[in-house]
């Protein structure tokens, strides 16, 4: 009797603990790749978002006018996109970003899809999140770059909208397959920062590992 009560009391323990940890940090599942060529995105049905999205970029940036560009679902699935986004307060941040494909405007309008953006805050995206990607685009002019950009979710919620309590870029070297940069971006109203990080440490807070070329 007494070995049951310990064995019960172990097993709510557990139960209690995988709770508050899925609470915390949800680890989504990636159930779809999305390949426009230029891209890829991995993509989650629980989130309708994507988890995270790789390209190269090499000699990024160009003269295109976005200015008549919009965010289209072209998937047939059911996914965040303009219902949850307008008059949200969030931006449609792009993981593959635009400017990297302004060289040719075909291209670039194929990152104007909602499996290429999460919901992030204008503070972080038009502050820390843009400031990087000029950075990692003049960067490019010298070095070919693998480039992996997604998000880590708590328990933020916009209606129906899971918002990020983080967004991350790894950048690595093509040619020498040297991680260059890791960065974790707070997704906050106000003050967002970016911290460089190890890539071990970003692995362990995501939960899986990275599709790099190591």
């Amino acid at each position: 009797m007494k070995r049951l009560i310990i064995l019960l009391f172990a097993a709510i323990s557990l139960q209690s603990f995988s709770q508050v940890k899925v609470q915390v940090i949800d680890v989504p599942s990636i159930d779809t790749v999305f390949n426009r060529g230029i891209y890829q995105s991995f993509y989650s049905y629980s989130l309708q978002e994507p988890v995270y999205v790789k390209y190269e970029l090499y000699k990024g940036g160009g003269a295109c006018n976005r200015s008549k560009f919009r965010f289209i679902n072209d998937t047939g699935l059911e996914m965040m996109d303009n219902p949850e986004y307008t008059s949200s307060g969030y931006d449609r941040g792009h993981l593959a970003n635009a400017e990297d494909f302004a060289y040719d405007c075909v291209k670039d309008e194929l990152t104007f899809r909602y499996y290429n953006c999460l919901p992030q805050t204008p503070n972080m995206n038009r502050g820390v999140w843009k400031s990087w990607e000029t950075k990692i685009r003049q960067e490019s002019q010298s070095e070919k770059l693998i480039i992996v950009t997604g998000g880590i979710w708590g328990t933020r919620i916009h209606k129906t909208m899971r918002i990020p309590d983080y967004c991350w870029k790894v950048v690595q070297s093509s040619t020498t397959g040297k991680v260059l940069h890791v960065l974790l971006f707070t997704n906050l109203e106000k003050g967002s920062t970016v911290t460089e990080i190890s890539l071990p440490e970003l692995e362990k807070r995501l939960g899986y590992k990275l599709p790099l070329s190591l």
